[in-house]
Order: C-alpha cells, then sequence, then structure tokens
C-alpha cells in the first residue's frame, strides 16, 4: 500500500461531521463547508489558513469526506506554506525596509519635499511625503499602490503588444486591476486584464504571464493545445508558474 493511501485511510478514520453538519474535522485542520444551488463544481479554497470547500448544494456528505480525504496532502501543504507567510513581519513602510520591483530588492528612503511621489534610482525607491514628523505609514503604502499600478501600465502593455506581435495574436484592449486570486485574464471577446501586483515578481515570471494570457487569444481554454501554445513562447512556463504558486502570496504592498 502507499503512503498516500496510508494517509488517506488514516485521514477517513478521524474525519467526522460537527453538530453543525457545515464543517469538517480533517487530520490537524478543520473544513467549512459552503454549499450554493449555482456551484456545478466542488473547489477547495484556503484563506489566511482557513479551509473552505465549496459544493453544489445537493452534494452528498459522503461526496465531500471523499473530496476532503483525497485533497489532505495538498491541503496541509498549503495550510504550511500560509502559515509561513503569515509569521512574516509587517511592513513598517520606513528607511531602510526592502521592497521588490520586477523581482529585484530596493531600500526604501523616505525624505520631504513639497510634492509627495516615488521614482527609481539606482538601488533605491525614493519617496517623497511633506512632512515625516507625521504619521504618513498610510501614505507611503498608497503612494506605492499607486507607483506598482503606474509601472504594470507601462511593462504590461509594452511587454503584451511586443509578445503578441510574435504569436500573430491581437487582443482587444489591455488593462491592470486588483486581483486577490488570479494574475491575469483573458475575455472571450479578447480583453486581457493583469495584476498589478506582478510588478513585485521576478521579470521571467511576468513574462510568463503576459504569454499565458495571450495564448488564450488562440486556445480559450487549458487544454493540451493551449499548453503546448504556451511552452512554444515561454519553454520553462512550469517553472515559472511554480514559482507564482509558491511565492505569490508574498506579493502584496
Amino acid at each position: 500500500m502507499s503512503i498516500f493511501k496510508v494517509i488517506a485511510n488514516a485521514t477517513f478514520k478521524k474525519l467526522f461531521l460537527r453538530e453543525s453538519m457545515k464543517v469538517i474535522q480533517g487530520d490537524g485542520f478543520s473544513a467549512e463547508i459552503i454549499r450554493s444551488s449555482k456551484r456545478k463544481t466542488s473547489a477547495i479554497k484556503i484563506q489566511k489558513g482557513l479551509v473552505y470547500v465549496m459544493v453544489p448544494k445537493g452534494l452528498s456528505q459522503v461526496a465531500i469526506e471523499s473530496l476532503v480525504i483525497n485533497k489532505t496532502r495538498w491541503i496541509i501543504e498549503k495550510l504550511t506554506h500560509q502559515q509561513g507567510l503569515l509569521a512574516l513581519p509587517a511592513k513598517t513602510f520606513s528607511t531602510g525596509e526592502r521592497h521588490a520591483y520586477l523581482g529585484c530588492e530596493y531600500v526604501l528612503s523616505i525624505v520631504t519635499g513639497l510634492t509627495p511621489g516615488i521614482k527609481l534610482e539606482q538601488d533605491q525607491l525614493i519617496v517623497t511625503v511633506r512632512d515625516q514628523s507625521l504619521a504618513c505609514t498610510a501614505i507611503i503604502k498608497a503612494l506605492l499602490i499607486n507607483w506598482y499600478k503606474k509601472q504594470a501600465v507601462i511593462v504590461l502593455t509594452l511587454k503584451s503588444q511586443q509578445c503578441a506581435a510574435i504569436m500573430g495574436v491581437h487582443p482587444t484592449s489591455i488593462t491592470i486591476k486588483t486581483y486577490k486570486a488570479r494574475w491575469g485574464s483573458c475575455s472571450l471577446s479578447g480583453a486581457i486584464q493583469f495584476n498589478w501586483k506582478l510588478m513585485m515578481a521576478p521579470d521571467n515570471v511576468v513574462n510568463y504571464v503576459v504569454v499565458h494570457e495571450l495564448c488564450h487569444l488562440l486556445h480559450h481554454n487549458h487544454s493540451p493545445a493551449f499548453w503546448a501554445a504556451v511552452a512554444r513562447y515561454c519553454p520553462d512556463y512550469r517553472i515559472h508558474s511554480a514559482w507564482l504558486k509558491n511565492h505569490g502570496a508574498r506579493l502584496e504592498v
């Protein structure tokens, strides 16, 4: 018997329902069941150290238990990863703190000036505020987010245009959005949207996301043909995709 079957069998013995019938107790974690009449498929979401099992309204309890058992190893890996992220120290937005831009680390330098703003200079992100004596953490954070968004418009538009010309595709628009759980999207009409938080990822990872979304103009799915197209224009896409899965949650201001 494989080790995974042993884990699954041990987990099955530990599974039980609370009286509310809305929570499953797994192997070292609790999973909240969320039923929806609009949902046709099941999915497991892990957010801020909590596990949610989203299922169709009529799905049997046995099927839900089986889903959790089969995904136990994956759930534990994700929870362990997120717990490590939650343990990271909170950002102070003060001089000397490091912030990433296209995968490189830049030292924050807070200076006083008439016009608030940010500029990238050598290895520094110079942030200008009107009065450093005031509590300006929220102001500096807002300036950083606005700066990242502006860079995203410039960088992602240019990369998309260059890649689209090589691939022979024509997106109808390229815009920047704030997403919680995705890095980009491509509509049926050909409109492509990117998450501005990509500006904190390595440049090659950004390139992969651009190629990924542009390939949806060729195949609007995740079929073998789609992934073959991605591999054609980004041969190392698996490495970059894995980087996002393992480090994407860190791309926060």
